[in-house]
């Protein structure tokens, strides 16, 4: 696989667990089998918009706003950038929809975006259930910076998740079905932080308790003494989960729980006394509203650190965020996920005006993805690269980003997330 990060894989346990009964069947992809694709092709010196498309699960049952980040960030780059005058002077014309989190409802998504409205890219894709993406494969039409919350951006041409991805992409997910993870964010806290007893929190629940046990893995293979603690999915006991983390002496806690779940026991922890030098929560909870979702933990609430591959949303030294901020300054709230949305549309636009001359069409954009190697978005992403390597690495040298939350200060920055890097053993794992 790509340099997936340790945050999107807990996402992806969490958001599983809490759908394990809820999501749709999918619809055969023979009822779209014969309809118009599309070429969505525009010959060079066109001034019509551009138009491309956003699939987000917005209203899927994990809860309102779950899944909107990517979406809100990739549209305020888009209307910046149209108010600037477009792409050589065509305007980017965004259609979205709301996929709802079912496996029905995105291949509904996929058919309306790329047969009806012809689009010629999708764009910061975040689907619970991508179901469609087979077919987005089969039409060729590039999708560009999407959340890997699933195996799909590791197992179709024409997907470009926004971490990259070094897998064979031939159909099949990963390796013969299984993909591979570092160890990047345990040797961080091991050898800037001296941690060497970790704890893996879990609920009892088959994604829950599978990611847990690759976090064990993974922690056990950087020399960690390694506590597992579990707790009932319907009446979970958190207060006994922090005493026995008091009682083992654990510099980290690792999860795979939900956001409400990580608030309750960040609040059994300070009811008990424990305290930790990390509890590590993922990119998808690398947000603003920490203070709120946490408001009954101060203490575990400013030992909470996130790691992810792309650049602190807070980080306004640096000129790109700073004028992410500046476009989403009418937001209530920023994160890091929405920061990610914002950079596919700039990776988008970037293809687009590259192909400005000739035309931009769907496979003049795929073409410049195919040669996206070590794309930053202005120094907002960790270099990303697309490779397909016929066997798996044992090894690679992988960066990180780093933030800790302060109160009054928000996400600090830990270092420089390019010279935040490890040799690590890639650990496989089936999805």
């Amino acid at each position: 696989m790509g340099r997936r990060s340790r945050g999107a894989e807990a996402a992806i346990a969490v958001m599983v667990l809490a759908l394990s009964t809820a999501c749709g069947s999918r619809l055969p992809e023979s009822d779209f089998e014969h309809r118009d694709r599309g070429t969505a092709s525009e010959p060079a010196g066109d001034r019509t918009p551009i138009r491309v498309g956003i699939v987000t699960s917005a209203t899927s049952p994990v809860g309102g706003n779950a899944f909107t980040g990517p979406r809100d960030g990739a549209k305020a780059y888009f209307d910046r950038l149209n108010a600037r005058g477009g792409v050589d002077g065509r305007l980017v014309e965004v259609r979205e929809c709301d996929d709802g989190g079912s496996g029905v409802g995105n291949n509904e998504c996929v058919h309306e975006l790329i047969d009806e409205e012809k689009v010629v890219a999708l764009v910061a894709t975040t689907a619970l259930d991508y179901a469609g993406a087979s077919r987005v494969s089969r039409a060729r039409v590039p999708d560009i910076g999407g959340q890997p919350i699933g195996a799909a951006y590791d197992t179709y041409p024409h997907l470009y998740g926004i971490y990259g991805s070094l897998a064979p992409r031939d159909g099949t997910t990963g390796w013969d079905g299984k993909q591979y993870g570092g160890t990047e964010v345990y040797r961080y806290f091991k050898r800037e932080h001296g941690a060497r007893t970790a704890a893996v929190v879990s609920y009892n629940q088959p994604a829950s308790a599978a990611y847990a046990r690759l976090v064990e893995r993974g922690l056990k293979a950087e020399g960690y003494k390694v506590v597992t603690e579990q707790v009932d999915f319907a009446l979970p006991n958190f207060r006994a989960v922090a005493a026995d983390l008091k009682e083992q002496g654990a510099d980290l806690v690792f999860d795979a729980i939900d956001s409400h779940g990580n608030a309750r026991l960040c609040e059994a922890m300070d009811d008990v006394g424990a305290e930790v030098t990390a509890k590590v929560t993922n990119v998808q909870n690398w947000t603003s509203t920490v203070t709120e979702d946490y408001k009954d933990a101060p203490r575990c609430r400013n030992a909470l650190w996130a790691t992810g591959s792309s650049r602190n949303f807070e980080d306004k030294d640096q000129d790109a965020v700073r004028e992410f901020r500046d476009a989403t300054n009418d937001l209530e709230a920023h994160s890091q996920w929405q920061l990610e949305g914002w950079a596919a549309a700039m990776w988008f636009t970037d293809a687009a005006k590259a192909c400005a001359d000739r035309g931009v069409t769907r496979a003049c954009v795929d073409d410049h993805m195919n040669r996206s190697q070590g794309y930053t978005a202005d120094g907002l992403l960790i270099p990303v690269r697309f490779e397909r390597l016929a066997e798996p690495p044992k090894s690679r040298r992988t960066c990180l980003s780093v933030a800790r939350w302060e109160d009054g200060r928000g996400w600090v920055a830990q270092g420089d997330m390019n010279n935040t890097c490890f040799d690590v053993p890639q650990l496989s794992y089936e999805p």
